[in-house]
């Protein structure tokens, strides 16, 4: 049973007294052995916010620090996806840039990620699911460890296992990997 909203609160409160309390209740927290890391891509990659210019074209902002993080994710063999329901060529472009596979334009995540799990074998109890937004809540449901940035929307912070110290966009991947990383002994 997920921990309740209090209990994540009290969570959040103590990791900024404690982070390496924090770090150590998030790395028991993560499946042993991890199959897979899964991403949503807006509000995760992003800071949820959209630069729109006044001939329609959207883009947005990206850490490169959770791009690394990724990079070092990925050369440790550790099998990734972005999973998004924005259907934005910006998403498939930050993919293509950091080498990782993306399934976008997806309304319902549940079947796309369960089908993507099972053609490689992996187990959902083995799989990370990172996410933010009401749209996560399937995906963030049916893994083994589901994650949440630190400003994810009220409605999923009581689905996570993990709530990370840092915003999408703002750290919170690189924070993922490194833990995932550090876990395998590879950090």
């Amino acid at each position: 049973m997920p921990p309740s909203p209090a209990a994540l609160s009290e969570l959040a409160r103590a990791s900024r007294r404690s982070p390496a309390g924090w770090r150590r209740r998030a790395l028991a927290a993560l499946p042993k052995p991890v199959g897979a890391v899964v991403f949503d891509f807006d509000g995760v990659f992003t800071d949820n916010g959209v630069m729109v210019r006044e001939d329609g074209v959207e883009s947005a902002y990206c850490s490169r620090f959770d791009g690394m993080g990724v990079t070092l994710l990925r050369k440790a063999g550790v099998p990734i996806l972005i999973l998004s329901k924005e259907p934005n060529p910006v998403v498939g472009a930050r993919a293509k840039k950091l080498g990782v596979p993306c399934l976008q334009g997806i309304d319902d995540k549940v079947p796309v990620l369960r089908d993507w799990l099972a053609e490689r074998s992996i187990e959902a109890s083995s799989c990370i699911y990172l996410g933010n937004d009401v749209n996560d809540a399937g995906p963030l449901a049916m893994v083994g460890c589901p994650v949440v940035v630190a400003d994810a929307h009220r409605s999923v912070v009581p689905l996570a296992r993990i709530v990370l110290t840092q915003a999408g966009g703002k750290g919170a991947v690189r924070e993922l990997c490194d833990l995932v990383l550090d876990a395998r002994g590879k950090g």
